[in-house]
């Protein structure tokens, strides 16, 4: 069978394209490996009438809405290959099975990779979190480390201000992450700086409790954020052609299509920012209804 379409990817992005082109009467190929970003947390929010919901639960009925509808089928596998044929493309699945497509929509978002901190997975998704937006509010006024080699880490600390005053910055030993202005900056406020290489971290159940560094020394702290390195899940882009942004992400106009003709993208998988479920859903969305804009004009 020819679907209509394929989307690869089966999070808020490539689920919400999937509801809007099931409703349009489009055949859809959904395929979804089912190991979503965000299975290590406790709950998602932000997204309005689903705040504090499960991931597990979102899925479920996202699932249970999307695939009640009889032209949108779902393959629980990865996808290894995809190829233009003369009047699409061919996809092909980890099994070596293989469904032929008039579109694409890349939705597969990305994968995290959390610094060699002994102890750093056990409390990723519990009580140390990488989105103040999607986990501040419970963090609220505790006492917070915020642990980053990356640039964005003065902006991260600014902005969970919002949430608590008792924050402590640590680069792990990268101290080139803040300038001495900033460094001014965040002294001035009474937030220390410490650049010693963090040896653990130290609690019960996920419950972060202590950070242990490399000279011996340690600091209490209940939660905190982190800046995992982000990278995409999948990368067709010399079999598609389509070009991608200086961060690795794929390159898009607003409404998710990608300088390949008839290839699309939409959710993490272009790097939305910031990354939440209600942002990911509304890319899937757009790109979706140009998807329709284009078969519609080919098909009239």
């Amino acid at each position: 069978m020819r679907y209509d379409v394929a989307i690869i990817g089966g999070g808020p992005a490539g689920l919400n394209a999937a509801l809007v082109l099931g409703r349009a009467r489009r055949t859809v190929a959904l395929f979804d490996n089912s190991q979503p970003r965000n299975k290590v947390t406790h709950a998602s929010h932000g997204f309005i009438t689903r705040d504090g919901i499960e991931p597990a639960e979102f899925r479920r009925i996202a699932y249970e809405e999307v695939l009640g509808y009889p032209t949108v089928k779902h393959w629980e596998t990865d996808v290894t290959d995809i190829r233009r044929t003369e009047d699409g493309f061919a996809v092909v699945t980890k099994s070596g099975d293989e469904m032929l497509a008039g579109k694409i929509i890349l939705a597969a978002g990305l994968k995290e990779e959390l610094p060699e901190i002994e102890g750093v997975r056990e409390h990723y998704g519990k009580s140390l979190f990488a989105c103040p937006f999607c986990d501040g509010w419970e963090l609220r006024d505790q006492p917070l480390v915020v642990i980053s080699d990356m640039p964005s880490a003065f902006h991260k600390v600014k902005l969970l201000r919002n949430w608590s005053r008792d924050i402590i910055v640590c680069t792990n030993g990268t101290t080139d992450v803040l300038s001495s202005e900033q460094r001014e900056q965040l002294a001035a406020r009474g937030i220390p700086v410490m650049d010693t290489p963090i040896s653990s971290l130290a609690g019960q159940d996920g419950r972060l409790e202590k950070v242990h560094f490399t000279d011996g020394t340690s600091i209490e702290r209940s939660g905190g954020f982190i800046d995992p390195a982000q990278i995409s899940k999948i990368d067709f882009q010399e079999a598609l052609g389509y070009a991608v942004t200086d961060n690795g992400g794929i390159m898009t106009n607003e409404m998710g299509m990608t300088t390949a003709e008839g290839v699309f993208a939409a959710g993490d998988t272009v790097y939305v920012m910031p990354s939440q479920l209600i942002y990911a859903a509304a890319s899937g969305s757009k790109a979706a209804m140009a998807v329709m804009a284009e078969l519609t004009e080919e098909n009239w």
